[in-house]
């Protein structure tokens, strides 16, 4: 029996059925697993280190993965910008590089664990208007002290109503390098990729006052769906 010109071959299917499992991969992953398969490649002649290379760019796929998320459509919505588990809700003061009022505002804490996706993604849409690093330490970014002393980079979003959003990215023990692909003026849509951490970190949001927090300490976010709070 003919196959069907509309239906895909066996190889097609099977592409297909990849590409639907397997999350792609944000590009900051591609040089770490490239170095892997290349330790594995010229590695010929000993079992152990082949093995060693082929498992490491694994875990650094799987690590760097960029799975697809559908943010709500509901306008005045906060979405969560990480993967992980929500581990503190308070009242803080931002980042005191950012200049901002020395005002508490509602913040809510997303810990990555190395098993979760680490790519960020933008709470709210609107406009970028201030994006500030600042370097620090690499204490656990299960603690409180983290948000104050560790490594972290601040972007501020203004939505088209002035309401305005931090998102914070904070370094953690094993976390050495930040990277932000969005700078001061940029357009951001909701759920927007714009940066990762590598590898284990926390993600602060700090929202605007009379904000109404939807989650609480213990459930686990996905970046980019989960929704954190109302706008006032």
């Amino acid at each position: 029996m003919a196959r069907r010109p509309d239906l895909p071959s066996g190889p097609e299917r099977l592409l297909a059925l990849v590409r639907s499992s397997v999350p792609p991969m944000h590009p900051a992953g591609l040089p770490f697993v490239g170095a892997s398969l290349a330790v594995a490649a010229v590695a010929r002649r000993s079992r152990w280190l082949r093995r060693a290379g082929l498992a490491s760019a694994a875990a650094n796929a799987a690590f760097f993965r960029h799975p697809p998320r559908t943010p709500p459509t509901r306008p005045g919505l906060v979405v969560a910008p990480a993967d992980g588990l929500i581990c503190l809700i308070q009242e803080e003061v931002p980042p005191p590089e950012l200049g901002l009022p020395a005002t508490p505002l509602p913040r809510v804490s997303i810990f990555l664990s190395l098993l979760d996706a680490h790519v960020q993604r933008t709470p709210i849409a609107g406009e970028v208007v201030k994006v500030v690093h600042r370097a620090g330490q690499f204490v656990s970014a299960e603690l409180a002290a983290a948000s104050e002393d560790n490594e972290r980079n601040s972007v501020v979003i203004r939505t088209p109503e002035g309401a305005e959003v931090i998102a914070v990215q904070i370094a953690g023990l094993l976390a050495r390098r930040i990277v932000c692909d969005v700078k001061a003026g940029d357009k951001v849509a909701l759920g927007d990729t714009y940066g990762l951490i590598r590898y284990g970190s926390r993600l602060d949001t700090y929202l605007p006052a009379g904000s109404n927090i939807l989650v609480d300490v213990g459930q686990r976010a996905l970046a980019g769906e989960t929704v954190l709070a109302e706008l006032p």
